[in-house]
């Protein structure tokens, strides 16, 4: 059951009554309707280039400075200085915060951290809203974000859509960040694989060549990993402006599937980050997995992610080696 995006998206899979044959062919071709215009995944289908038999996709950059505009309400934001009153913590230490188990196992709401937000659909002449969730992490060229590939691939690739850190209370702290690449697993793009639910997106801040790396700060990311590991769980719920959170330790559904165990992650968390090895001194860990994979995303009392095994270390190798200006 699909209960991580938008109800656009999850409602065909919440559905529970089966009422007989000629409503199954009906539904049928509602669903087949929907698909054409990009309705199932909630998202218009998108500007730009790239190749989706490939697993890339290049936003059309006017769109992503119209849409900055919107955010906004006026020109893109000023330097960086001026985003946020609040600095974002630059120390370290070796230490990492005991993650001991939510008690009871609900999520429940929990601080806004700057390298971890919601993304946004911004359709024109509509208000934003926020869908999923994303989280900035570690890439060369420090401009990377991840996310699940659901939130960004249905039957085409997204559109309309920006990049919130730390986002809470409708406030945008960090700036309002639009999409210069997208990378899923071709086998995704062929048949929804729900082993490569993982997407890695590529951001800008139009008008300025900032990364956002050195403003949020970044989550590091871990592959291959042992599927155990205590963790803390973190969405957006769509109908709420500030995150939720919850602690557990993951486990293996399967091979190529993570687990966690906790209640309360309604639609909008998909993308979230399972976020183990967080330093004390700067709030910030290390992702091994994202809210999807299994039902995209699991149910009301289990999350799922795609093990970050070989495949989504050699997509993550792919994004951020992938060579876009900022600017771009």
């Amino acid at each position: 059951m699909s209960r991580r995006t938008s109800d656009v998206e999850a409602t065909p899979h919440r559905r529970r009554v089966v009422i007989g044959a000629l409503f199954c062919v009906a539904a049928v071709l509602v669903v087949a309707g929907l698909a054409s215009t990009g309705r199932i995944s909630g998202h218009p289908r998108s500007r730009g280039t790239g190749d989706a038999s490939r697993g890339y996709h290049l936003p059309d950059p006017a769109e992503g400075d119209r849409i900055a505009a919107s955010l906004l309400g006026a020109a893109p934001a000023g330097p960086s200085s001026e985003l946020s009153s609040s600095p974002v913590p630059t120390e370290s230490s070796s230490q990492v915060e005991p993650l001991p188990a939510s008690d009871p196992l609900v999520a429940a709401p929990i601080a806004a951290t700057p390298a971890i937000g919601a993304l946004l659909h911004v359709a024109e002449g509509e208000d934003p809203e926020h869908f999923c969730t994303a989280s900035v992490v570690r890439s060369p060229n420090r401009n990377l974000v991840v996310t699940a590939a659901h939130c960004v691939f249905g039957d085409a690739f997204a559109s309309d859509i920006a990049f919130a850190p730390g986002y809470h209370d409708g406030v945008m702290p960090y700036g309002a960040w639009v999409l210069s690449r997208i990378d899923v697993d071709p086998r995704w793009v062929a048949d929804r694989d729900p082993d490569y639910d993982v997407a890695f997106l590529q951001v800008r801040r139009p008008g300025t060549d900032d990364r956002i790396e050195t403003i949020t700060g970044a989550e590091q990311v871990d592959f291959d990993s042992a599927p155990a590991r205590p963790a803390r769980l973190i969405g957006y719920p769509d109908d709420e402006d500030q995150p939720i959170g919850c602690q557990n330790t993951t486990s293996a559904y399967s091979d190529t599937q993570l687990r966690f165990d906790c209640a309360g992650f309604p639609n909008g968390t998909s993308g979230g980050p399972m976020l183990t090895e967080i330093d004390p001194a700067n709030g910030r860990g290390t992702v091994i997995g994202v809210i999807g994979g299994y039902q995209e995303g699991g149910d009301d009392l289990t999350s799922y992610s795609s093990y970050f095994g070989p495949d989504i270390a050699a997509l993550y190798d792919r994004a951020r080696t992938a060579e876009v200006s900022p600017t771009t």
